[in-house]
């Protein structure tokens, strides 16, 4: 199946072509304000979702008239047992129909209903022409979709299972370890709605494996500039980004949630490190000193759980600076923060613990990799940093 971009994050689409404009209304702007992917409407409703917000629209269609984001077809026909599936699947109207979608270039989605096995076939043999695939169970949920995961794992094509609630999207998301691409959500309720978002951005993104290492050496290094990164989510603590002068040595430095005798807390805020420094975003490396207003970083817990933060700020001030060393495994790692109270990283139990009263002997969270990284990404070869 297609690789997704955003930290592997799965998608989710709301369905909402039926019923009065006013209750498909209130649904779809939930769906605005909870960060749905995509709202799936019938053909006609393509311009009044665009005046809502700005969100990719997927439309139940024939023609690319609608002016649709995707154009879905089986609505009305095969997929939904509206028409009856042909003997030969070679000749099934929408087939033929999303053939000569794709062909023009167009954006396409297949929706079917499983029935029965038939039509968990003919969904296989649609997906051969769409760049999605829309399944929605009746009795049989699971299986179907086990089925049409192992069947089109290698295809370029993704699977959006139909749910009615966040339980069904979890069970979806995760079916088979890799589970569907994502979900078509079918509710009108808002707390769903939103739970289902928040689990596809969790979805599809692995822990990090984080390891102890210990303080060797903790050392005043003079004035230099630092990075404080202001994201657009509130963090707790415990919470943080991966930070380090190496790429293969990351030390988890938390947030500013905790409260304080000298400042005031700053739940968005990770006072990260010098400018040199990299900083885990997604699967990649940067510098620091080049993330900027709208960038993505890791948020990551004690736990190795990681999600999507959205930089909001950047700010680069100078400020009197401390190196700190650390072995894992006979390795030396490293990094350099600001020296000051608030600066802390998360201790072998998960506990904040203060640059300024770390010392030599303290376990702190790292993670670390052998593998050398080019421009943010791993590369197989030799890289020496000190």
């Amino acid at each position: 199946m297609k690789q997704r971009e955003n930290m592997n994050r799965k998608s989710v689409w709301i369905k909402a072509d039926e019923g009065r404009w006013d209750d498909r209304k209130g649904r779809i702007t939930t769906g605005l304000e909870s960060g749905v992917d995509y709202v799936l409407v019938d053909a006609s409703d393509v311009e009044k979702v665009r005046e809502l917000g700005d969100i990719k629209v997927a439309a139940f269609a024939h023609d690319e008239r609608s002016g649709a984001d995707i154009i879905v077809v089986g609505k009305g026909s095969e997929g939904d047992g509206t028409k009856p599936l042909p003997p030969d699947f070679s000749g099934s109207f929408d087939i033929i129909t999303a053939t000569r979608l794709k062909g023009k270039g167009l954006k396409v989605a297949g929706y079917v209903v499983i029935r029965n096995k038939q039509y968990e076939e003919f969904a296989a043999e649609l997906a051969e022409a769409c760049d999605y695939i829309i399944t929605v169970g009746t009795d049989w949920k699971v299986i179907p979709l086990e089925n049409l995961i192992a069947g089109l794992h290698d295809k370029d094509v993704q699977i959006i299972s139909g749910v009615r609630t966040s339980e069904e999207a979890k069970l979806s998301l995760e079916t088979m370890e890799h589970g569907s691409d994502g979900v078509l959500l079918d509710t009108d309720d808002p707390s769903e709605i939103k739970k289902t978002v928040g689990m596809a951005e969790r979805s599809g993104v692995e822990d990090i494996e984080l390891a102890a290492a210990i303080v060797t050496k903790v050392e005043h290094v003079g004035m230099g500039d630092r990075v404080c990164v202001d994201t657009c989510n509130l963090m707790t603590s415990g919470e943080g980004m991966l930070v380090g002068s190496q790429s293969c040595g990351l030390f988890l430095v938390n947030s500013e949630a905790d409260d304080s005798p000298y400042v005031a807390s700053r739940p968005f805020r990770v006072n990260a490190g010098a400018v040199h420094a990299y900083v885990l975003v997604g699967e990649k490396t940067k510098y620091l000193c080049e993330l900027e207003a709208g960038d993505e970083v890791a948020i990551v817990n004690a736990a190795g759980e990681q999600r999507k933060g959205i930089v909001g700020r950047v700010k680069i001030e100078r400020r009197p600076l401390m190196l700190i060393e650390a072995d894992l495994n006979g390795k030396t790692v490293k990094t350099i923060v600001q020296n000051a109270e608030t600066i802390k990283l998360l201790s072998k139990g998960g506990k904040p613990i203060a640059v300024t009263d770390l010392q030599p002997g303290d376990e702190v969270l790292v993670k670390f990799e052998e593998i050398g990284r080019h421009f943010g990404m791993k590369v197989e070869e030799t890289i020496i940093e000190k």
